[in-house]
């Protein structure tokens, strides 16, 4: 029987819900799935192994184990190392960190009996998984998710990547088109479209939308995202603050944390939006729900995305969304049916969109339905994890 084992740089990072809940769906259509975490796993709350924090004996019994028992095997993902890196003396120095890790990682697969590696991220943490299974001689798989890894540094290491995956699963067609380009065609059939899903069963119940309700007249706005430039705050504040000025009332809650939180935090301060922006920080995964099933109006204003899984939720829980027509959004939204759109860094263009809904409840309800009825027919989490477990017994 296949054991699969899949890499994610932090196993319990808020961020990657969507990997846990994959597996899980795997595991419900009887494929054995052991992963493993690069950062550490302490008090995550599932038996994972990490890559980072163990004890310095295991990374040299990793290597003196290889070296005396394949050492042929181990000169080779030794180079494949050595090639595989960032130029300069740091890139340098952290391939040789990766290759540890690497040969580490390989012994753990060994010790669990894995037949073949996915990873999640085209970054360093694939590295990794590269490497280990290149040593171990099992395939290796990939997920691509966002454009952060086809930009450097990431994006220059890509292409062998692409090259020596078994398969590499794309969570859109975005993100297949800018992998396709990296590569000769020759290696275009195994890319596949595997989408990032959510368990629809699991999600709590949405709060119907009263825009201009007898009870309150404010409009709940909210962002979950991380606080960082390419999410756009800065543009979406601005854009409040116009309709701000007309009277118009609304309160927009801000979920996440980033390397922008102080200048956020100051841009909506100099904006006198204090008393109608509220930041939650990084929340877990439930409070984030709840948080999404009590808005009115979902808005992500990004500059860059791959297809954010935080609006397939926003979506499957029947929330109107406005969001920058960019990367695989669009494939998600469509504009004026399942959500609205805006040109990425148009803020003339989002507000026009929010003044749209604003005025209108009932658009609410109906982009509402229809962006449920999408998620429903493509984002169910077991219709990707099918296409998956297919992929993985056909190896």
């Amino acid at each position: 029987m296949n054991r699969i084992a899949y890499l994610v740089s932090d196993y319990f990072a808020p961020s990657h819900t969507f990997v846990r809940r994959e597996i899980a769906a795997l595991r419900k259509l009887e494929i054995e799935i052991i992963p493993f975490t690069v950062q550490s796993a302490a008090g995550g709350g599932e038996d994972v192994q990490s890559l980072l924090g163990r004890p310095l004996l295991d990374y040299f019994s990793a290597l003196l184990r290889a070296f005396f028992k394949y050492p042929l095997r181990l000169g080779s993902s030794w180079l494949l190392s050595l090639r595989h890196r960032q130029p300069g003396a740091r890139g340098l120095l952290w391939s040789q960190f990766h290759f540890v890790e690497a040969i580490c990682l390989a012994r753990l697969l060994s010790a669990e009996n894995c037949t073949r590696l996915h990873n999640h991220f085209a970054n360093s943490g694939a590295t990794v998984g590269m490497i280990a299974a290149d040593f171990n001689k099992i395939p290796w798989s990939v997920t691509l998710h966002g454009i952060s890894e086809t930009d450097f540094p990431a994006g220059m290491l890509l292409p062998e990547k692409l090259e020596r995956a078994d398969f590499v699963a794309c969570a859109s067609y975005f993100m297949r088109a800018q992998a396709m380009r990296l590569v000769p065609t020759s290696h275009w059939p195994k890319m596949h479209i595997i989408r990032c899903g959510v368990d629809l069963s699991s999600l709590p119940p949405a709060k119907t939308t009263h825009l201009h309700s007898d009870k309150s007249d404010s409009v709940k706005l909210l962002c979950v995202g991380r606080l960082s430039p390419e999410k756009g705050y800065f543009g979406l504040l601005d854009t409040l603050a116009r309709l701000a000025a007309e009277g118009l009332d609304f309160s927009l809650t801000i979920v996440g944390d980033g390397p922008s939180a102080d200048e956020i935090h100051a841009k909506v301060a100099a904006l006198a939006l204090s008393d109608r922006v509220r930041f939650t920080g990084a929340l877990p995964e439930a409070e984030t729900l709840t948080e999404i099933s009590h808005c009115d109006i979902f808005l992500l204003p990004s500059l860059m995305e791959g297809l954010p899984v935080v609006l397939i939720e926003a979506l499957a829980m029947q929330k109107a969304a406005i969001a920058s027509r960019v990367a695989g959004i669009p494939e998600l939204i469509e504009d004026g049916r399942s959500g609205l759109l805006f040109t990425p860094s148009d803020w003339a263009d989002l507000e026009r969109q929010l003044r749209h809904l604003f005025s209108d409840e009932s658009l609410c309800e109906t982009l509402g339905e229809q962006g449920n009825a999408i998620v429903k027919s493509e984002f169910d989490i077991m219709i990707p994890a099918q296409i998956l477990a297919r992929l993985f017994k056909a190896s």
